[in-house]
This record gives C-alpha cells, sequence and structure tokens, in this order.
C-alpha cells in the first residue's frame, strides 16, 4: 500500500482510503440479504454503512426486512433508513447478522467492543443462523492482540481487575471526558490487554468464568468475513468443521489476503 500525506482537516488520504474500504465491505455484506429477512444489525462506524446501504436496497428493489438493532444508536439509524425494527423477543432466530470488527484474526475470530455494545451484538449474533462480518483489511492479522472489552458489573470492578490480572492480563477501566463509559445496560468496560492471542477460543472460555463480568469481546461465531482492500472485496468463509476458505468478492483484480 502506497504512503499518502495527510492533508487538510477535512481528514487524510488515508483515511479516505480506510472509510472506502468499509463501505464496500459493507455494500459485499448486505448484498446477502434477501426478501422477507430478519437481519442484526450492529453497531460501530461499518455497521452503519451496511444499514445506509441496506435502507438503499429496502427502498430501491422494494424489499420487506426487518432490522434488530444492538444499540439505542443503530435503532436510530434503522429508523432513519426506512428499516422496520423487531425484538428477538418477536424473532429469537433471524436469518442474518451484519456488523464490522475491530481486529480479526486468520480464523476469524473477532474482538469487538470499541463502541461497547459487544454484550447486546454477541446475543444478536447467536440468535443469527448466518454471521457476517465487514472490515477493511487493516484490521486483519494473523492473531488477535486488541485489549479486549468486558462488559463488567460496577460493583464487581475491582474483583474483575484481579481476575484479569491472575490470568496475564492487564485492565484498564475505560473512561470518557465525562467520567466512566457507562454501557446501555448500566455497566462498566474493562478493557483487558492480554497482548498477543493465540488461543481465541480458550481464552473466550476463560473470560466467560470470571465473577462479575456480563459479557467479553471475544467472538469465535463468525461464519465469514467481507474484508475491504483497494482492489476490491475479498470473503473468507468458515466451513463447520472449522477450516477457512477464501473466496473472492466483487470487486475488479481481486486478490486473496
Amino acid at each position: 500500500m502506497s504512503v499518502v500525506v495527510a492533508r487538510s482537516s477535512s481528514g487524510s488520504g488515508m483515511d479516505r482510503d480506510r472509510e472506502r474500504k468499509k463501505e464496500i465491505a459493507a455494500a459485499s455484506a448486505v448484498s446477502l440479504v434477501q426478501d422477507g429477512m430478519v437481519v442484526g444489525l450492529g453497531t460501530g462506524s461499518t455497521a452503519e454503512y451496511a444499514i445506509k446501504k441496506l435502507g438503499e436496497r429496502i427502498k430501491a428493489e422494494r424489499m420487506r426486512v426487518f432490522g434488530v438493532p444492538t444499540s439505542f444508536r443503530t435503532e436510530i439509524k434503522a429508523i432513519e433508513n426506512n428499516i422496520p425494527i423487531v425484538s428477538l423477543t418477536e424473532y429469537p432466530s433471524i436469518d442474518i447478522y451484519i456488523d464490522g470488527a475491530d481486529e480479526v484474526d486468520s480464523n476469524l475470530n473477532l474482538i469487538k467492543g470499541g463502541w461497547g455494545s459487544h454484550t447486546r451484538e454477541k446475543v444478536v449474533s447467536f440468535a443469527a443462523r448466518r454471521v457476517v462480518i465487514c472490515v477493511e483489511e487493516e484490521k486483519v492479522h494473523e492473531n488477535l492482540s486488541r485489549a479486549v472489552p468486558l462488559e463488567v458489573l460496577p460493583f464487581a470492578v475491582r474483583v474483575v481487575e484481579r481476575q484479569v490480572r491472575n490470568a496475564g492480563g492487564v485492565p484498564s477501566l475505560r473512561m470518557t471526558e465525562r467520567g466512566i463509559f457507562v454501557t446501555e445496560n448500566g455497566n462498566f468496560v474493562l478493557d483487558a490487554d492480554f497482548g498477543r492471542i493465540e488461543r481465541p477460543e480458550d481464552l473466550s472460555v476463560l473470560l466467560s468464568s470470571f465473577a462479575g463480568v456480563v459479557e467479553h469481546g471475544i467472538f469465535t461465531n463468525a461464519t465469514e468475513v467481507h474484508i475491504g482492500t483497494e482492489n476490491g472485496v475479498i470473503v473468507r468463509r468458515k466451513e463447520k468443521r472449522g477450516e477457512v476458505l477464501p473466496v473472492k468478492g466483487g470487486g475488479k483484480g481481486e486478490r486473496e489476503k
């Protein structure tokens, strides 16, 4: 990839390039939606591209599609794009879940939770028959290494911090300019840094066992990942037995990553 020099306050060329990759990956994921489907809608900047693209398809193709949002912000975005909203109470089993991710490894394991919505995202994703993730190529690495967001009961923060340290991690309470970050569920977020994560499935099980943790940001249930690149979209799909198959996507001069 060529180096792009930042220019004005309107944003660097590199930033615009990454946004374009997000957008084409989201469009590729949304192309899988069919008339009559119930679609889980993730939270975050890439998910919002998908919501916009889905709204455009609903209007242009007169599709009948329903959305299950994973946050209040996503619900508002869906309504703005004329996507009818339903709940998991009405549809505990849904057709497809579309979302972004903070990081993806070579086996399609994910780290999510940069927006603090990973608990609802995980619940909705596990309700879906197909979990489709869309990211720009810069987020795809051999191994996961970002800090793992943990949604934590407020009174249990110190107890969870101790459990994270005992497991070899470094916990950091997420803050904002106004104070402690609070999720829509009324909980706090600890970002737990474990360095390079060689066995995400094992760490997922371990974190789920921690007293005081509501949910964590390691996702092992993605069925396919749509990766936006300079030359188009690459799709990687996971077989039931765990193998990852590279599949060329919808762009000129596609290449496998």
